[in-house]
């Protein structure tokens, strides 16, 4: 067992009580924010980044058989996932945390490593909830435009913030669902200033060819890498996530909030997850066909986008996004939100062919109606 256990509750520390005092800003919190009503029971909801297809047939199963243990804590079954995880990466399992999904992991080692001395590197558009979080550590938020490609251009976040305490990666990043060379993490990770970490956010890395750099934290390296079950396997609504890293930096996100106990659900699906070989490449080969059709058709009908390796995509609406996504949901389907560097651009998730055929009727209405 690592020198903290994984049972640990709250810490009772400043950092701890902030974790508590301010809400963790989620995904299908920050989708929620931005719908002007609640949505219809029938409602197309690809504005989230969930995966419509739900947890694999094993996850389910694994899910059924456990309910009648639901009275007992059973926290030996993630022991047990951590193990899975650490044989299945070559990693002690000292180097290996569960975590309520990705996000809490995020902004908690957010307030490990932020300060008003020390400040949030990010990319923009980027993913908010760390940037959230830096300002309650106080900490300054640099925002850094993606390259040209879109990818994160990591000689400028450099230069932008020699004095960084945290370097935010999303690779495919959230919101473009674009890549970052790993040469490129190479360069942040072996140019960053002394105390700083890189923070990797692989939360789309399933639906994609790109490397981990999970070899990096392997080689001992200033990098804490985050993981979820909310994407490609489906299980968003169940809560289950990794953060890998070395123990010292585990420590001090640790310190920052702990975790209480994961619910044995998550768990066992999680576990029963990563123990079915086809499930990964089965699941990105089924976003990439619809997403590449999706592609297709708005090429045909000269529509603007942001091409995508994720579960998502930028739709470029050639008039306020805002607008667009109210008009969208006029018509039952919730697109994603926009973001103030690219006021033009929604994100849209792929959901089911049923579901983006229902994306595609709504977006020519709403095109022919607001041209």
């Amino acid at each position: 067992m690592p020198s903290f256990s994984r049972r640990s509750f709250l810490h009772l520390s400043a950092a701890a009580s902030a974790a508590a005092a301010f809400r963790i800003m989620t995904e299908p919190m920050l989708a929620a924010a931005a719908r002007q009503r609640p949505h219809a029971a029938d409602a197309v909801l690809i504005d989230a980044n969930e995966n419509p297809l739900g947890p694999g047939q094993a996850a389910r199963t694994a899910i059924s058989a456990i309910i009648p243990q639901g009275g007992r804590y059973s926290d030996e079954l993630t022991d047990n996932l951590v193990s899975v995880v650490a044989q299945s990466e070559g990693l002690n399992p000292d180097w290996i945390q569960v975590a309520a999904g990705s996000t809490p992991p995020l902004s908690l080692a957010v307030l490990a490593f932020t300060s008003p001395q020390k400040s949030y590197v990010t990319p923009d558009p980027g993913f908010e909830a760390g940037m959230r979080m830096a300002s309650v550590a106080g900490a300054r938020v640099v925002k850094v435009p993606l390259t040209s490609s879109y990818a994160h251009d990591v000689k400028a976040m450099l230069t932008a913030a020699p004095d960084a305490g945290v370097f935010y990666v999303c690779n495919p990043n959230n919101p473009t669902g674009t890549l970052t060379p790993h040469s490129d993490i190479e360069y942040l990770v072996a140019n960053k200033p002394k105390d700083a970490i890189v923070l990797v956010d692989e939360a789309y890395i399933h639906f994609s060819e790109a490397p981990s750099v999970l070899d990096l934290v392997k080689a001992g390296k200033d990098v804490v890498l985050l993981r979820t079950f909310s994407k490609v396997y489906g299980m968003a609504g169940l809560r289950c996530g990794l953060v890998i890293a070395r123990p010292d930096l585990l420590e001090k996100v640790l310190q920052r909030g702990g975790w209480n106990f994961m619910p044995i659900t998550a768990v066992v699906a999680a576990t029963a997850s990563l123990k079915d070989p086809q499930l990964v490449p089965e699941r990105r080969r089924i976003n990439a066909s619809i997403r590449q059709r999706t592609f297709a058709w708005l090429d045909r009908n000269g529509y603007a986008y942001i091409p995508s390796e994720a579960n998502f995509f930028m739709l470029d609406t050639k008039r306020p996004g805002k607008d667009v996504r109210d008009a969208m949901a006029k018509e039952n389907v919730m697109i994603g939100r926009t973001w103030p560097v690219m006021p033009t651009h929604v994100r849209i998730t792929v959901g089911t062919e049923d579901e983006m055929e229902k994306f595609q009727a709504a977006y020519q209405k709403v095109v022919k109606r607001t041209a």
